[in-house]
């Protein structure tokens, strides 16, 4: 296995983030401090049949001056080529979160019925546990039903400073 996925920790200001990038695109974004650490690695890896290496890219770069913006209340969207690393459910679900705005949320049930799949709500919850590239795609911004804060790789607390962030109702 001699592909790599380099990587470099970005210490946001809610949370340790791992970013990596594959061949010149963004596969991941994720909290160091998440509740089911190694899965997404594990899926990651496996996928690009690929290993770790802590080693700064060009793309990490750029992804920590576009989070550096974001987090200073500079950069609304960002800009960078991402690779989603999953089933093609899952790749559909990750792409829909790119297309929810900034400072606006969308419930789990709201994804399902885009997605032609209204009965799907468990399984669009699942997909956006399983984002690998959190805040990038944004799936912070979804939100229960009932338009409580739920699940959240960084935790509720990032979660709710991130969308606090954006000034999202």
């Amino acid at each position: 296995m001699d592909n790599k996925i380099l990587t470099q920790t970005y210490l946001s200001p809610c949370g340790p983030l791992l970013l990596g990038s594959f061949q010149d695109e963004l596969c991941l974004c994720n909290w160091l401090n998440e509740k089911h650490p190694g899965r997404v690695d594990k899926r990651l890896q496996a996928g690009l049949h690929a290993r770790y290496a802590p080693q700064a890219s060009d793309i990490t770069q750029e992804a920590v001056r576009q989070l550096d913006e974001y987090f200073s209340g500079q950069r609304k969207s960002f800009d960078l080529p991402l690779l989603f690393v999953g089933s093609d459910f899952q790749k559909s679900v990750w792409q829909m979160l790119l297309e929810i705005p900034y400072g606006q949320t969308i419930s789990y049930g709201e994804m399902a019925r885009r997605i032609g799949m209204p009965k799907a709500v468990r399984a669009v919850a699942n997909a956006n546990g399983a984002n690998a590239i959190s805040i990038f795609a944004p799936c912070h911004r979804v939100i229960g039903s009932d338009h409580s804060l739920t699940g959240y790789g960084g935790g509720l607390e990032a979660k709710k400073f991130l969308l606090e962030l954006e000034g999202a109702r």
